[in-house]
């Protein structure tokens, strides 16, 4: 397999930490795609990816999937454990709703607000911004914040009692918060806790 990826971006940091969960990662070549200097946009990678985004994942029969979640399902069905996405379908329906929310609430307000509100990744790469839009986003994820910190009271993790792609996912989304200088309401105590313990983990340690 190949994984064509910025390094540091949150996005390919999801597949990276999927990959490790699953102890895949020796198996994949990983392909760097220079998003900074617009190398996404290229016509060999558009060819690849018509959205232009990373992480993309390449099989060996030369099938290309794209999108975090779907590069993550695909991996997590590579074999059972530890399950990222669930087993049953209850735990599959209340783990994609808990990755939506924190996809919707935290990492692509955060992105928004990076994108629009920001100077983001330059002129050369930021053909369209709307600060007005970006600001408002960013009044989204301190409110996400905040629900996924009510969600925390009661549970260790986001979908339940187990570390799954709703964690990756929010996890990636507090890294650029905090790139983007979006701090953590201090209340948020529950969300502060999780993410000093998921810290540790292995794969996202590393």
């Amino acid at each position: 397999m190949k994984v064509y990826e910025f390094a540091g971006f949150p996005n390919p940091a999801r597949v990276r930490i999927a990959l490790a969960e699953k102890g895949l990662t020796d198996q994949v070549e990983f392909i760097s795609v220079n998003v900074p200097e617009g190398e996404h946009l290229s016509e060999d990678y558009r060819a690849k990816n018509p959205s232009a985004a990373v992480p993309l994942l390449e099989l060996e029969d030369g099938t290309y999937i794209s999108e975090c979640s779907a590069i993550t399902e695909y991996l997590d069905q590579l074999d059972g454990a530890p399950s990222l996405t669930g087993k049953t379908p209850k735990d599959r329906a209340v783990i994609h709703m808990m990755q939506r929310r924190a996809e919707s609430g935290l990492l692509d307000a955060v992105a928004t607000y990076f994108h629009h509100a920001t100077p983001g990744l330059g002129p050369d790469v930021e053909s369209y911004q709307c600060a007005e839009w970006g600001t408002h986003q960013k009044e989204n994820v301190l409110k996400g914040m905040r629900y996924l910190d009510g969600v925390l009271a009661d549970q260790p993790y986001l979908a339940g009692d187990d570390f799954t792609v709703a964690d990756i996912t929010a996890f990636a989304g507090l890294a650029f918060a905090g790139f983007a200088e979006i701090a953590v309401p201090e209340e948020c105590k529950n969300l502060k806790d999780w993410h000093a313990r998921v810290s540790t983990r292995p794969s996202i340690a590393a």
